[in-house]
């Protein structure tokens, strides 16, 4: 997407057009995907064969549809703001605020604004108390000084569960990057949302691998022209490569094991030592949001809305064969019966609660203190939502990684009576063996579909811990909320049996195919 506002030779950026341009970016990003993403997505899920995946990327094509419409957040985590700046060197500034303090306020402008409020997920004292700044700054910025007299500035909100997928390594000279990838993305696990856009940097120094591949994130999706094509150089046959070698993992949409995990790879390259081969790998999940604009003195940019023709118009509709579960008065014995993989609707109450919440209620267990909420016979929902707006229950309410709260686990099933959870992406070892041992389980939600999941939430009340904000203790009402069994009460994880079937499938296919 790009807004370009054109004009006089003599550049001067005033210091609100820059403010305005930042706020209205990322309100414009955090409810319409780039439409090449949806074009690549869409094509995904008519191609798609694994009926988990299939369902999954309906729910997002579906719930990005419903955002573009009503103009609310694709998903719960509005993202941590990365902004690029491109300062032309005949540029100057009209203001008193320094420029990134100028881009500061358009991030407190953004996700503060009444009619779409955006999550605040940044915290201060990330080693310490870890404190909420209430505004989502500051954002995280880069800037370069480059010939001409205008502003390029691309503006992006990452997700957190990605940016935890992030990995770097400094491979020997000789040492293979797509041999390294290939290893690297299986421990990725889902909760980067797939399929997405794997971004990947190589050379320079290791900063600067990791920098190339956040850049090459933000570039358009064209790996099919590049197929139709071919490559040009050992860029391109690293992408096409890394495409074919990463999609034939099979770890599908939301790791449910599919024909689809990367929508494309990009690559950036930087000379580097003689003695070393920096790279860096960072995914973009179903939440892509990034745009570019260019201010050259005349105004703020205009951001025009995309073509909704582009959105295919998919409704999530479960078939007649899913398992109709009513939380209050659902036991253990009954969820012994389902198995991974399995689709459930839920209706009535549900808890919530994430990673502040857990690390209270688990030291609150060590000292031998009453807990606040009796989790006896119930679920919780792993979840920190968008405040609601305009009438609304509760805003855009998506899952979080569930593997963050593997640490938590054993000890909640052992001391609550706590039936299950609910995520998204896998479990680890320790936990699948916690749920095992207390014949529990735990399902996932989609992620990237948050306003969908809000939609079938009917009502919402604090509980306990109001003061740790979007991670306080909630009881939510549900009226058949879509989930899959992620792991069952015999310690069955889809997670493990998806991919693994379906690059069975992929390796047969190719195998015939030479």
């Amino acid at each position: 997407m790009v807004a370009i506002v054109t004009g006089s030779a003599m550049t001067v950026i005033r210091q609100e057009d820059l403010i305005q341009s930042v706020a209205d970016a990322l309100q414009y990003i955090s409810y319409y995907h780039p439409p090449d993403f949806i074009r690549a997505m869409a094509a995904a899920h008519d191609r798609e064969e694994s009926p988990a995946a299939k369902a999954a990327l309906a729910q997002v094509l579906a719930n990005s549809r419903l955002c573009a419409l009503g103009k609310r957040p694709i998903c719960q985590d509005t993202g941590i703001v990365i902004v690029f700046l491109e300062v032309g060197m005949e540029v100057a500034w009209q203001g008193a605020m320094g420029v990134e303090d100028m881009v500061n306020e358009g991030v407190r402008r953004a996700y503060t604004f009444p009619e779409n409020v955006l999550r605040g997920s940044v915290l201060r004292d990330p080693d310490g108390a870890r404190a909420n700044t209430g505004d989502n700054t500051p954002a995280v910025i880069h800037t370069r000084i480059v010939p001409g007299d205008k502003l390029a500035v691309e503006v992006a909100a990452k997700g957190g569960g990605s940016e935890a997928k992030a990995m770097f390594t400094m491979l020997n000279p000789s040492d293979s990057v797509v041999d390294w990838i290939l290893g690297a993305v299986p421990k990725m696990g889902a909760g980067w949302c797939p399929p997405g856009i794997l971004g990947v940097g190589i050379g320079g120094s290791p900063e600067k691998a990791m920098l190339l591949a956040k850049e090459a994130m933000m570039q358009p999706i064209d790996i099919h022209d590049l197929q139709a094509r071919g490559a040009a150089n050992r860029a391109e046959e690293l992408r096409l490569e890394l495409f074919d070698k990463v999609n034939a993992l099979g770890i599908g949409a939301q790791g449910l094991g599919g024909l689809t995990t990367v929508l494309d790879v990009k690559v950036r390259e930087y000379p580097t030592h003689a003695a070393t081969k920096p790279v860096a790998v960072i995914p973009n999940c179903t939440a892509t949001r990034h745009v570019r604009f260019a201010l050259d003195g005349t105004g703020p940019a205009t951001f025009e809305p995309p073509d909704l023709c582009d959105w295919p118009d998919i409704a999530f509709a479960p078939g007649d064969d899913v398992r109709r579960v009513h939380l209050d008065v659902v036991t253990k014995q009954d969820a012994a019966g389902w198995r991974a993989g399995e689709t459930l609707l839920l209706s009535g109450r549900l808890l919530t609660g994430r990673d502040a919440a857990h690390k209270r209620l688990v030291d609150m267990l060590e000292r031998g203190e009453p807990l606040p909420v009796d989790f006896a016979g119930r679920f919780i929902y792993y979840v920190g939502p968008v405040d609601p707006v305009a009438g609304e229950v509760i805003g855009p309410a998506g899952p979080t990684t569930a593997t963050r709260m593997d640490k938590f686990t054993r000890a909640l099933l052992e001391n609550t009576g706590l039936v299950g959870m609910i995520g998204k992406a896998e479990r680890g070892p320790a936990a699948v063996q916690a749920i095992r041992d207390n014949g529990a389980v735990s399902l996932i939600a989609v992620g990237g579909a948050a306003y969908l999941i809000a939609k079938a939430i009917t009502n919402s009340r604090l509980l306990a811990f109001e003061d740790l904000g979007m991670e306080a203790i909630c009881e939510f009402e549900v009226k058949d909320m879509p989930v899959t069994v992620a792991v069952d009460a015999r310690g069955e994880s889809v997670h493990v049996s998806g991919p693994r079937a379906w690059s069975r499938i992929i390796e047969d296919r190719i195998i015939a195919a030479t």
